[in-house]
């Protein structure tokens, strides 16, 4: 299926209410990735933000929330006053350390994870959860670790990540380059 054909077809299975059910043939939560080539991250954006202006919450029966996981960081950053300290980190330590001592300020590993609590807090009961700026947190944030520890806590509703790269059902490779670790949870969403 060409790219196009599977943007168009986004709304169609996000409005479709046994997606909305959220519940696969054994009962188990849904989480699904859209891959798509990291060329197209512009026209991807663009899609979301189109859907999310289509979306009425109150005639759809749902509500798109976006989390852009780079966006996030950012915002955590500039709450707990670490803005400052990264800057300071890359310039003496360099971008290494920096990622790595953002990555732990922000619990990536840990079971009190910032970025899930913050998602977990914020979606609504009705909502289709799109993550999105998973190629603007690397190396910070890891999808692997964002999908298994989101995965844990949040089953009330669809989530899907918008992946620049490659995802073969078990393995993703952000920007058809880099792997991650293996993701066997997910499904294709399109």
């Amino acid at each position: 299926m060409e790219f196009q054909e599977r943007l168009d077809g986004i709304w169609e299975r996000i409005s479709d209410p046994e997606f909305l059910a959220n519940r696969g043939v054994a009962n188990e939560v849904r989480y699904y990735i859209f891959d798509y080539d990291p060329h197209n991250e512009l026209i991807v954006r663009e899609h979301i933000k189109s859907l999310k202006k289509k979306n009425n919450p109150d005639a759809d029966g749902f509500e798109i929330v976006e989390y852009d996981l780079y966006n996030m960081i950012i915002e955590i950053l500039q709450q707990r006053g670490y803005i400052d300290k990264c800057i300071q980190f890359e310039k003496t330590k360099g971008r290494k350390y920096m990622f790595n001592a953002v990555s732990k300020m922000l619990r990536i590993t840990s079971d009190n994870n910032f970025i899930i609590k913050n998602i977990v807090d914020k979606t609504p009961d009705n909502a289709v959860v799109f993550l999105t700026g998973v190629g603007k947190a690397f190396p910070m944030i890891r999808s692997h670790n964002i999908l298994n520890n989101l995965n844990q806590v949040l089953d009330k509703v669809p989530v899907i990540m918008f992946y620049p790269g490659t995802w073969d059902g078990q393995v993703l490779s952000l920007f058809g380059t880099i792997k991650d670790d293996n993701y066997y949870r997910a499904f294709p969403l399109i």
